[in-house]
């Protein structure tokens, strides 16, 4: 995996909200996510693969957990207020990924 596959600029939608797509295939792709503060933001995780422990993705920092069914997409709405770095991990938190507000 290069630099470029570990982040991944949010594309703005037509109402201005940042969406992220997570690939889940064996670990989370891209594994860090940055946003920008104060813009309204949305993960959308899609597990293609059924490897792993990865059928579960939670952060009880950003205050999500949920099933991630094979093919189909999860998504989450995110806080921007404040900066930080926030973490989410697979069901058993051996896979993990970070969101960065800046």
């Amino acid at each position: 995996m290069g630099l470029f596959d570990r982040f991944k600029k949010p594309a703005v939608n037509e109402d201005g909200q940042q969406v992220v797509k997570v690939t889940v295939d064996g670990g989370y792709q891209p594994e860090t996510v940055r946003l920008a503060k104060g813009v309204p933001a949305k993960l959308v995780f899609e597990r293609v693969s059924d490897k792993g422990c990865l059928e579960v993705v939670h952060s009880p920092e950003l205050g999500f957990e949920a099933e991630l069914p094979l093919n189909q997409e999860v998504s989450f709405d995110v806080k921007t207020d404040q900066r930080g770095e926030y973490d989410f991990a697979c069901g058993m938190d051996m896979f993990k990924g970070k969101v960065v507000v800046k």
